[in-house]
């Protein structure tokens, strides 16, 4: 990602702190309404974190997370989250270009990966081989199903062909959006 895009999503989340819209921690899109399938505890790994609303979400459950975003902003609002919830000791926070790949520090296993709101099918791959056996993957990301293209929209049938080797527990394509909850066997 170009500098420039750096400096575009430091500017996008320093205006949402700026106008004093907190940030709550909350779970991943695609588990609300199936938090149940979350194993107890153990190490998760949160990708394009933004802000750290899942990121400290997973820590309230007694995760420890690696919350990897390439904007020092976001990382930022996302340990002050932590902090102000007493989970700053839970969660490790990665500034990070994702398009260079996961940091060498996040290479698993983790028993929980999330990646919400990005899109790089390159990625796909070092997703799945960063679960724990029997570990839980969450994405979610932008679908040409229901919505105009774009580059950054998965076609449809994406994510379960890109995560074939995974157990699907639920996939949805719809209103511009497309979501997998996945387990490694």
């Amino acid at each position: 990602m170009a500098s420039e895009d750096r400096e575009r999503w430091d500017a996008r989340h320093a205006a949402v702190s700026a106008a004093g819209a907190p940030t709550l921690p909350t779970p991943p899109d695609a588990l609300r309404g199936r938090e149940h399938l979350l194993p107890a505890a153990g190490r998760a790994l949160d990708v394009a974190c933004g802000r750290g609303a899942v990121a400290v979400w997973l820590a309230e459950r007694g995760f420890d997370v690696d919350a990897v975003d390439v904007s020092d902003s976001a990382l930022a609002l996302g340990a002050a989250l932590a902090a102000d919830r007493g989970a700053g000791d839970r969660v490790r926070w990665w500034a990070h270009d994702l398009d260079d790949g996961l940091p060498g520090g996040c290479a698993g296993p983790y028993d929980v990966v999330v990646c919400q709101r990005f899109r790089d099918p390159a990625l796909y791959p070092v997703l799945a081989r960063c679960l724990a056996p029997g570990g839980l993957l969450v994405v979610t990301v932008l679908s040409v199903v229901g919505d105009e293209g774009g580059r950054f929209r998965a076609a449809p049938g994406e994510l379960p062909a890109a995560f074939g080797g995974l157990t699907p527990l639920a996939h949805t394509e719809r209103d511009g959006e497309a979501s997998l909850l996945a387990r490694r066997p």
